[in-house]
């Protein structure tokens, strides 16, 4: 099974935000020399606790410091952009890095309301127009016709190339789901968003009304879960305190930089707190390296699918890289230097 990493540049409290930046850079490089097949980034505004607000950028650098791995975006917010400027965008990535982008695009804000619209002063109407911008980037990366009385069905985006971008379409719901069916484009379903409520509907739609396309001739779809693995259980449980607290901290409107789990275990939680931690360590996909593969293996078996895309929060960064180092080891990845 391949594994790939999504990376969404998590801010710790102590250290600058640019710190993150250059953080998702060296991840990029251990996860490259693993041997892992993916390495997508995301956009988020407004937020202290994830500072990755330019996937283009960030992919650029990536792109330019790794030899192997596919880089990509989970995802690019169309809401906020215009179609021709994104394919634009990464037509540069592609010439930059041939045959290894990943155009991964969502229809959600990725901010809270007032930061989507400075970012779009004019907005159109999501719902509405993101799949007429999904055939328009279609068109302007992978020259799949428009219909000929489109207004721009002239326009062309540079650089052209030998190679596109291979487009995906990102969500946690039916809508995404059926889109991707319907365009014929590969599918990734963000499961660590809700724990994977919906999942079995969303891809069932997805294969049952799949069309193949030029650029995806049969159905191809993976989620994007969060697991962390350590030596010990007790030692992932420990690290897990960072990213807990985070979450009990999001439900009541807090996004601040990850805590330092010896901070976290300090912290009183109430009674309401307490019953959602103890759904929060069931659920989550956290213990040793057997207790962690196996539960990825599990889950990839029951949904039918031959990729998993991780996710992992910490407060440090090197129980993180250990965390992946791990699983590439456990999952038999080919490492391509010592590391």
């Amino acid at each position: 099974m391949r594994l790939s990493v999504l990376d969404q540049s998590t801010a710790s409290k102590g250290h600058s935000q640019d710190e993150a930046i250059r953080e998702t850079l060296r991840l990029a490089q251990h996860c490259d020399a693993l041997g892992y097949h993916r390495y997508w980034v995301s956009e988020h505004h407004n937020s202290g606790n994830i500072v990755g607000t330019a996937p283009e950028v960030l992919m650029a650098a990536i792109a330019a410091s790794t030899p192997r791995i596919r880089v990509g975006s989970a995802g690019v917010m169309l809401s906020h952009y215009s179609s021709l400027k994104v394919a634009e965008q990464f037509r540069v990535l592609e010439a930059i890095a041939p045959g290894r982008i990943d155009l991964g695009v969502g229809r959600a804000p990725g901010s809270d309301r007032l930061t989507s619209h400075a970012l779009n002063p004019n907005p159109q109407d999501v719902i509405e127009h993101f799949p007429q911008q999904v055939q328009e980037l279609l068109h302007w990366t992978t020259g799949s016709p428009l219909p000929e009385d489109h207004p721009y069905c002239r326009v062309v985006a540079h650089p052209t190339g030998p190679s596109s971008p291979e487009m995906w379409i990102l969500g946690s719901s039916d809508y995404g789901a059926q889109l991707a069916a319907y365009f014929g484009l590969p599918y990734a379903f963000a499961y660590f968003f809700s724990d994977g409520f919906g999942v079995e509907q969303a891809l069932d739609l997805y294969r049952k009304n799949f069309r193949p396309s030029a650029v995806c001739p049969k159905p191809h779809a993976t989620i994007c879960v969060w697991a962390l693995a350590a030596d010990t259980e007790e030692e992932a449980l420990f690290q897990f305190k960072s990213r807990e607290r985070s979450s009990l901290d999001r439900e009541v409107g807090l996004r601040q930089p990850l805590i330092s789990p010896e901070e976290a275990a300090t912290r009183h939680l109430s009674l309401t707190e307490q019953a959602l931690a103890t759904k929060m360590r069931v659920k989550a996909i956290v213990g040793s390296t057997a207790q962690v593969a196996q539960r990825l293996t599990q889950l990839a078996e029951r949904l039918a699918l031959d990729e998993l895309v991780v996710v992992t929060w910490t407060f440090d960064p090197a129980p993180r890289h250990h965390s992946y180092t791990l699983l590439a080891k456990a999952f038999g990845l080919t490492p391509t230097t010592s590391v």
